[in-house]
This record gives C-alpha cells, sequence and structure tokens, in this order.
C-alpha cells in the first residue's frame, strides 16, 4: 500500500473516554455563549441547598426541580422560551427526542465553586450538560475493587456533553473548584416507570 492509498481512507471515528458518554466541542457559537451567560445571570440563582448544607455554586431549575431537603422530585416552572432552542439543538447531538428533556438546571460555578461527587438522582434518565464560560475538566471514577478507576474528561467552553447508559448509571463524576467563572446549562429526562432512561 503506498502512503497516497493511506490519506485516501476514511478517518476513524475517536473512541469515548467512556461506553455511553458523548461529546461536542462547538454546540454553541461565541456571540450565542455570551448571550446564555446573560439569560443566566438574569435568573433568580441561588445557592445550591443539600439537607440544610448550602453549597457554592448558584443554581436555578427549570420544568422539575430535585428538593434535596425532602428528597423528593416535585413540578416547577416551566421552560423559559429562550431555553427551548438551546434545549432542541442539545437534544439533535444526543439523539433524543426534545420533548423528553424535561428538566433543566442552570448552574453558576464562581471561583471556588466545584461539584463533589455523585451520581445524578435515579429519577432522572438520560444527561446533558452544556459549557460556557471558563474550560473545566469532568472527572469520572468507579469502584474496581479496593481503587478507583478514573477518567477525566476536559469540557471545552461552548461545548456539550451527553451521559446515557454506563457513564451516566455506573460511573460517579465530578468538577474540581473552579479558578474562573463557569456556566453550565444541564438538561435531563425523566425515567420510564419501568426503569429506563429516556
Amino acid at each position: 500500500m503506498t502512503m497516497d492509498m493511506l490519506f485516501d481512507l476514511p478517518a476513524m471515528p475517536a473512541q469515548p473516554a467512556l461506553p455511553g458518554l458523548s461529546t461536542t466541542s462547538d454546540l454553541v457559537t461565541a456571540a450565542e455563549e455570551q448571550q446564555l451567560i446573560a439569560k443566566i445571570d438574569a435568573t433568580a440563582l441561588a445557592p445550591f441547598r443539600f439537607q440544610g448544607w448550602t453549597g457554592k455554586r448558584l443554581t436555578s431549575s427549570f420544568g422539575w426541580h430535585y428538593d434535596f431537603d425532602r428528597g423528593r422530585l416535585e413540578p416547577g416552572v416551566p421552560f423559559p422560551d429562550w431555553l427551548i432552542p438551546i434545549r432542541d439543538r442539545a437534544a439533535a447531538f444526543a439523539g433524543i427526542a426534545a420533548a423528553d428533556l424535561v428538566q433543566a438546571l442552570l448552574i453558576r460555578y464562581d471561583p471556588g465553586a466545584g461539584i463533589g461527587w455523585h451520581r445524578d438522582r435515579p429519577a432522572f434518565g438520560q444527561v446533558l450538560g452544556i459549557s460556557l464560560g471558563a474550560p473545566a475538566a469532568m472527572r469520572f471514577r468507579r469502584r474496581a475493587g479496593a481503587k478507583f478507576s478514573r477518567v477525566t474528561v476536559p469540557l471545552a467552553p461552548r461545548g456539550a456533553y451527553h451521559l446515557s447508559g454506563m457513564a451516566r448509571d455506573d460511573w460517579e463524576h465530578s468538577i474540581a473548584a473552579m479558578e474562573e467563572t463557569r456556566w453550565s446549562i444541564t438538561l435531563r429526562s425523566l425515567r420510564t416507570a419501568a426503569g429506563d432512561a429516556r
């Protein structure tokens, strides 16, 4: 086989870092990023609360709200109009129906704010995240005997990730405390009555 023939071979798709994880680096444009940041900042953001503890990150939710103090999922306020087009674009990236994404969580991570190791609540199915502002690294871990298997995935500004299957259910994830401000939009489906992620 000649060198010319090698260059004619189709490129192999990149393997995901974890089964069930897909990413893109360019879901929104730079101009759209600034508009989304302004919309998030104009929302009634409040410190994250968990069983009486108050976190550093600021949040606001739409569609459904998980009350960590009561430990239950509750109906929330509808999605604002400006959030619908970005929800639809994220759904197209993930290959799922936009109508399935029924919960949105807006988050601002100011310097010093992060999120500890966790899995999203079992009531939620598939999880999509859109990163805005400073770049971040999403860390994954899964217990392997007495230790953990670990994977780190960069989150580029204006990019997105989709968690389903093993990446959603078998691995915990976290984001270290930020040095610069980052905003995110997390979109989630609900699980079906049979327990499948939608």
